[in-house]
């Protein structure tokens, strides 16, 4: 529905694209998806906050970027084009979580609270890691490195040099350490990059301006 920059199906109704073509999209996700509600939308700030959709007078308008329930129906949402989305669920499948993980969420603790959130213990906790920009393609500052490592020496193995006095950042695997350490190693996914992937994602570093893709969860 949505033309370009942010054709055909983006998700993001914050990316500048018109807000009736990205309302026919999110229609039509729901039919093709056959989902019980409509998403749980965030108002995503690349932080750490993560909402309880189940508490009175929570309003998704919030800023936050992770959410979790426990009630069967209501689908939680992730949009990214290059951060990573992580899909938590319990084993006993009373509870799952949402949460948006760019290097500034990560490096905050969003994964970390958005197991605090949910309220059982990480080692009974499985998590999917989303499709986001490789390590190949994701070229970051000084800034970034030391953020992560100064809490975390072991995390200077997501870095690597390159020829141009910068750093090679590997999400995934600083996203795969810090759930471990938070004590969950039921992990999937965290394999597919969105900026080499140019004809079924959307990746802001290669494109700019462009739409986002969303994950979804939800209990029946």
């Amino acid at each position: 529905m949505s033309g370009v920059p942010w054709d055909s199906f983006n998700l993001g109704a914050h990316v500048g694209d018109a807000p009736d073509a990205v309302a026919e999209n999110r229609r039509r996700l729901a039919a093709a998806l056959s989902l019980p509600a409509s998403p749980l939308w965030l108002q995503q700030v690349h932080g750490a906050r993560v909402l309880d959709m189940d508490s009175r007078g929570v309003s998704t308008a919030e800023p936050a970027d992770g959410a979790v329930t426990r009630q069967p129906g209501k689908v939680l949402a992730i949009l990214v084009a290059d951060c990573m989305p992580v899909l938590f669920a319990s084993e006993d499948g009373q509870v799952i979580g949402a949460a948006h993980a760019g290097w500034r969420g990560l490096a905050a603790g969003v994964l970390e609270a958005t197991i605090a959130a949910m309220n059982v213990p990480a080692a009974k906790l499985c998590a999917w890691l989303g499709p986001a920009i490789g390590p190949e393609h994701f070229e970051v500052g000084a800034e970034v490195r030391a953020a992560f490592v100064a809490g975390n020496p072991a995390a200077a193995a997501g870095f690597s040099a390159n020829p141009r006095g910068r750093w090679q950042c590997d999400l995934a695997l600083l996203a795969r350490q810090r759930l471990a350490a938070a004590g969950l190693t039921r992990l999937d996914g965290a394999a597919h990059c969105t900026y080499a992937d140019a004809a079924r994602c959307y990746s802001y570093r290669r494109d700019g301006q462009t739409g986002r893709m969303a994950a979804l969860l939800w209990l029946h």
